[in-house]
């Protein structure tokens, strides 16, 4: 199927527009509608499915790449669920988040506006469709969305499900797009539409987000990796510190906010070794550990340079052991990815000189670096996690959706 990109993104362009003029009752309305109309066609959703299912077997698409693209009746009401929770949210458009008087007497406010129109490119899971159309729609901005192949019947049935309830709420559907045509050159041609797109934000691995911000002559917002610390310091409880770095790496490994490296203080390294240790080896946690560290404990290997640059996605973890917490916020600076990082202490001092020194978009104290999401933070559903620090950086939400313009109210004040 030949779709023309340009076209597409020209009506986006133009939805956009229309957009603005909508208030937040007609959007909330709209997308309980959405939820809804997404229960109602949940056997049309399933029989969609099933036909990317079956490709992807053919392809032999290994069992984990199947699950992430399976529709289950479960996650069909999760995506419904997630509409009605973006539903919930605070609409940020038009509000004045700063006003003051200047001295001529006129007032100078900033104003929170959509971003306009923006493209997002993602891979295998479908329920990223109806999340992303929903939140940009909250925002008040047109979304052209490019979802992965190997889901594209699915997406084409969730973004025609949300067109539709559109329509019927004599809303623009034009607002939601999404390219049908599967051929990869699409992607080229749609990095190129800067007069028509504002901003584009990938959502998958290393491979996809590379060639976005190689190619993209648009502003890119990316979550490029999620290769996240924790810190255990000489004054943390240990029983506390050995839950949360257990459940950072293995509750689920396969995802950006786990843990990848333990950063172990050096005169708690002989007491607490032992402890981490036994636990990841019930899992089945595989160790890259450092000489000091092999000094105490069974390793699988020494941790290399590459090691420690590597984002596993599995049970494997790295553990260092510095000689202070200066040792390890430098580690972090250099290894990581500024996605999230934590620190184990009962230290207020040291847990503060953490915070204010480390550069990640999220940084904790005392818990697990899983907690990273914009679904835990109260954010609603999230667009993704930015590791950039333009124009968002963390996890996105609808406020992180708009930007910002700057007002003047004025009684015929001219330039002296």
């Amino acid at each position: 199927m030949n779709v023309d990109i340009r076209d597409l993104a020209q009506k986006a362009k133009k939805a956009s527009g229309e957009l603005v003029k909508i208030d937040t009752h007609e959007k909330n309305n709209a997308l309980l509608k959405m939820a809804s109309a997404l229960r109602a066609n949940i056997n049309r959703l399933k029989a969609e499915n099933q036909k990317d299912l079956s490709a992807g077997k053919e392809k032999g698409l290994n069992t984990a790449l199947l699950d992430r693209l399976t529709l289950t009746d479960s996650r069909i009401e999760g995506m419904a669920r997630g509409l009605e929770e973006i539903a919930q949210l605070k609409d940020p458009v038009g509000e004045i988040v700063a006003q003051w008087r200047r001295p001529g007497g006129f007032e100078v406010g900033q104003m929170r506006i959509p971003l306009g129109v923006i493209g997002i490119i993602y891979e295998s899971r479908p329920n990223v469709t109806a999340d992303a159309a929903g939140l940009c729609f909250k925002a008040g901005n047109a979304t052209i969305l490019r979802g992965g192949s190997e889901a594209i019947h699915s997406n084409i049935a969730i973004a025609a499900i949300i067109r539709e309830t559109l329509q019927t709420c004599k809303i623009t559907p034009e607002a939601v797009q999404l390219i049908s045509d599967t051929n990869r050159a699409n992607v080229g041609k749609l990095l190129k539409l800067n007069s028509l797109i504002d901003v584009i934000i990938p959502r998958g691995g290393k491979t996809l987000i590379k060639r976005v911000v190689e190619e993209s002559t648009i502003p890119v917002i990316k979550h490029y990796e999620g290769i996240c610390h924790i810190f255990v310091h000489r004054e943390a409880d240990l029983a506390m510190a050995t839950d949360i770095a257990f459940n950072a790496k293995a509750q689920r490994p396969a995802v950006c906010n786990a843990m990848e490296t333990l950063l172990i203080d050096a005169p708690i390294a002989a007491s607490y070794l032992p402890l981490i240790g036994e636990k990841f080896r019930q899992t089945g946690i595989k160790i890259h550990g450092c000489q000091k560290t092999q000094q105490v404990i069974h390793i699988d290997k020494l941790a290399t340079e590459e090691d420690f640059k590597t984002e596993y996605l599995d049970l494997i973890c790295n553990i260092r052991v510095v000689p202070d917490i200066d040792a390890a916020i430098e580690h972090i600076r250099f290894y990581g990815s500024r996605h999230t990082d934590a620190i184990i202490t009962n230290s207020y001092t040291i847990s503060r000189k953490f915070i204010r020194e480390v550069d990640s978009s999220s940084v904790m104290v005392n818990a697990s670096t899983r907690l990273a999401d914009g679904g835990v933070y109260g954010l609603g559903a999230e667009i993704g996690i930015s590791t950039d620090k333009l124009h968002a950086f963390g996890p996105m939400g609808v406020e992180e959706l708009t930007t910002k313009k700057f007002i003047v109210f004025g009684e015929g004040h001219l330039r002296e």
